[in-house]
């Protein structure tokens, strides 16, 4: 297994994961679709599906494109109509319930955004295991058992954007909707430490704020405190994603 950053940020988000057969799951559709069928060297047959979070366009701006491509597109039913799309390729999902995607198996959750009905996943494929996929949360209400792989948000420095507040360099509406629907460095870490990290292979940081985070510190505090191997996500980005180490 193999996971592929084709970008990450405020710019625009998408992902590939893609076993040793060759089938890939999308992740988010968040840049123009040419992108991703570059970074797919134009081969579109390879893909089983592709999962987006919410309707928000740094996480969805491809959507319509990957379904004219022939893509089967899954979301909840709150991205759907805010989308206001209707295509015979569109998989409304319901969270907390299995989908088979190809050889991916997708469980679905409620998150915290400002945005109709988002979700986060729980990725399950015999070669990665069972992967958490967190984005665009305020928090994490859930704990996850048997986790071998975690995809998660580290946006901004809590302490970042109140200085910031406190000099009066940042607005007071955008500090708290920042605050409400995204997840602080701090939060990502209060999310692993309540998980059972034993089995877990890699923690890849995505979705860093270009001026609220510091990729350097964030590695270095989620390094320290998990001991685990961790990526902070950039584009054009490939990890080895496997159910182990080796």
């Amino acid at each position: 297994m193999n996971l592929t950053i084709v970008n990450t940020g405020s710019k625009g988000n998408a992902y590939i994961l893609k076993s040793d057969t060759g089938q890939v799951l999308l992740i988010e559709v968040g840049v123009k679709f040419g992108k991703i069928k570059e970074a797919l060297n134009f081969d579109l047959n390879c893909v089983a599906g592709c999962i987006v979070t919410h309707e928000h366009a740094d996480h969805s701006k491809g959507m319509r494109e990957a379904l004219v491509f022939g893509v089967d597109v899954y979301a909840s039913k709150g991205t759907i109509e805010a989308m206001k799309l209707k295509h015979h390729r569109l998989k409304q999902m319901e969270a907390k319930i299995m989908y088979e995607i190809g050889e991916y198996k997708v469980i679905p959750f409620n998150t915290i955004h400002d945005s109709s009905e988002p979700f986060g996943f729980l990725i399950n494929h015999p070669e990665c295991g069972n992967t958490m996929f967190i984005t665009d949360s305020a928090y994490v209400p859930y704990k996850f058992p048997d986790l071998n792989n975690i995809i998660i948000e580290a946006n901004y420095s809590l302490k970042k954007i109140q200085e910031k507040l406190y000099a009066n360099t940042m607005m007071e509406f955008l500090h708290n909707r920042i605050v409400k629907s995204h997840m602080s460095i701090e939060t990502c870490i209060e999310v692993l430490t309540a998980n059972d990290l034993s089995q877990v292979c890699n923690i890849v940081l995505i979705h860093l704020s270009d001026s609220n985070s510091d990729a350097k510190a964030f590695y270095n505090i989620a390094n320290d405190i998990t001991g685990k191997k961790i990526h902070v996500a950039e584009k054009g980005l490939s990890i080895p994603f496997n159910v182990t180490p080796f």
